[in-house]
């Protein structure tokens, strides 16, 4: 009889133990507030479009950004958001655009046929403002989903450079001048978890209308297609 008395006194202990244990297990909790995609990075193979008679692209021109947005859901759902943000950007164009300063000023023409160069290519750093309306697929329980998030960005050039090099010369030259430093565009991205197709359109031309070769506007809009990677 103390046997079994023993037994059961056990039994009851070790019952009491793993119910404590059990208690004392973290309880995940599901964040109906979540927020998404805070943070951001762009990779992208960059075009000029608009380009005078006789300009051409040479080489892979690429460009790279990152920076902060705001998701604010709008919806109880929270697949629907609008996500103002902050962020910086780098592009460089490689292009057989010649620049030769005379005077004090641009003067613009196409590299001849006859020239071979080793570099001619332009850089530019800029301050991005994105504004994006955004359509996910989200759940508080997983941050893997489909979107499509469109938006406005406008970005402020803080940094150029133009640089030549050929046989016969090496030289750079500052063209804030001849830039519309305020840009304005519009982009789309969309995708499913880590892998996000980008493309951005610029509105504004690159150049002044007063920059021109032969009488025609240098102009230059940009298309920029590559992946956006999300981080939250």
């Amino acid at each position: 009889m103390k046997f079994f008395l023993n037994v059961f006194l056990f039994f009851t202990v070790l019952n009491s133990i793993a119910q404590s244990t059990r208690d004392l297990s973290p309880i995940i909790a599901v964040d109906s507030l979540y927020r998404e995609d805070q943070f951001y990075l762009t990779f992208t193979y960059n075009s000029l479009l608009n380009r005078p008679s006789g300009i051409s692209q040479s080489k892979f021109s690429s460009g790279f950004a990152g920076g902060f947005l705001r998701d604010i859901p709008i919806n109880n759902d929270r697949t629907l958001a609008i996500a103002p943000g902050f962020g910086l950007s780098y592009n460089k164009y490689f292009q057989d655009l010649l620049v030769s300063r005379t005077n004090q000023t641009n003067e613009y023409s196409a590299v001849p046929s006859d020239k071979s160069f080793r570099k001619n290519k332009l850089d530019q750093f800029y301050v991005d403002v994105p504004i994006e309306i955004r359509w996910r697929t989200s759940t508080p329980e997983s941050h893997k989903f489909w979107r499509i998030y469109s938006g406005f960005k406008f970005s402020y050039i803080i940094w150029n450079k133009y640089t030549h090099v050929d046989a016969e010369s090496d030289y750079k030259i500052n063209l804030a001048s001849d830039f519309n430093k305020l840009q304005m565009g519009t982009y789309l991205t969309l995708g499913y978890n880590t892998w996000n197709f980008y493309a951005y359109y610029g509105l504004t031309p690159l150049f002044k209308s007063s920059a021109k070769i032969n009488k025609e506007s240098v102009g230059f809009n940009t298309l920029n297609l590559g992946l956006m990677f999300y981080i939250l």
